[in-house]
């Protein structure tokens, strides 16, 4: 379902911080970290965000090979922008996740989870790439049941510029009255935006929520003056002070866009678990060791 939409002039929301991309080391792993950055701690209710690859993958390298591991308290979310990746979990869910595809994880009160490319992709060989994303979940969620959601790419509703220029993947919530296909806990708006040279769209945002804007490939102007371009300026967090943001595309791009209410709530990390008190990851890490997130094979 493609819905076409036109350019209306609204008030733009100013930029808050020009944020960067630098690499980080996770094991084997080199990716980039947009959030936390030595600029952005979090942008409520977004705490992490990782761009991992594009990796070569082959039987002779293969390092994204995540074993199973523990989550609670948050949403870890897994854009796939190119290969192929097996999911399993203690939900005894299994499924292949394919470019384009989004899966989204609620872990609530507990889950045991695997990620790596599938075995087929690995012997064929190909590229790698996608975005990790931790949405953080509100106090009275934190300890709700855990759930799997996997959509793949062409079952989600798309909206177009006028011009065809630029097209809008609405993963959850919502834009020009189409809705995502993903089911959230919290009022958030997810959407993968493919913008041409000459492109130009108005996305709106609703004025309660804290948004930003991240670009995966290209080079695109933001309100006519703030230029992302890949390793440069990569992520814009906006202010809450406007509707919403103009794109330009300089050149072919592709650009995730996230925007939530924020929680205003603190914040407790520990390896995989988000919570608000440390006694509270104490206990998290005492229910994972008591099995009481359940049990994933290696």
């Amino acid at each position: 379902m493609e819905t076409i939409i036109k350019v209306n002039i609204m008030k733009l929301n100013t930029i808050k911080t020009v944020g960067q991309s630098d690499f980080v080391n996770m094991g084997p792993i080199q990716l980039r970290q947009p959030i936390p950055s030595r600029k952005i701690t979090n942008i409520d209710p977004f705490i992490l965000l990782h761009h991992y690859g594009p990796y070569d993958i082959s039987e002779e390298n293969n390092p994204f090979d995540l074993g199973p591991h523990p989550h609670r308290g948050f949403e870890p979310i897994t854009f796939l922008i190119q290969g192929e990746q097996l999911h399993r979990d203690s939900l005894g869910n299994e499924s292949v996740v394919r470019s384009g595809d989004v899966q989204w994880t609620t872990a609530g009160r507990g889950i045991i989870h695997a990620e790596a490319p599938t075995k087929a992709f690995v012997k064929k060989g190909g590229t790698l790439e996608g975005i990790q994303l931790w949405l953080n979940l509100p106090a009275n969620k934190k300890m709700i049941p855990a759930n799997y959601q996997h959509v793949p790419n062409e079952n989600f509703r798309v909206v177009r510029s006028k011009d065809n220029k630029v097209k809008v993947q609405i993963v959850a919530g919502e834009l020009e009255g189409t809705y995502g296909r993903i089911k959230t806990q919290t009022e958030v708006n997810a959407f993968m935006i493919d913008v041409d040279a000459g492109g130009t769209y108005n996305v709106k945002v609703p004025s309660a929520h804290q948004s930003t804007v991240y670009l995966l490939k290209g080079h695109v102007n933001i309100n006519e003056s703030e230029v992302l371009k890949l390793n440069e300026s990569q992520l814009l967090h906006f202010n809450q002070d406007g509707e919403g943001f103009l794109i330009e595309g300089i050149e072919t791009s592709k650009l995730l866009f996230l925007s939530g209410v924020p929680f205003h709530e603190p914040i407790e990390t520990y390896g995989p678990y988000v919570m608000n008190t440390q006694t509270e990851i104490m206990e998290a890490m005492r229910d994972y060791q008591m099995g009481k997130m359940g049990f994933l094979p290696a």
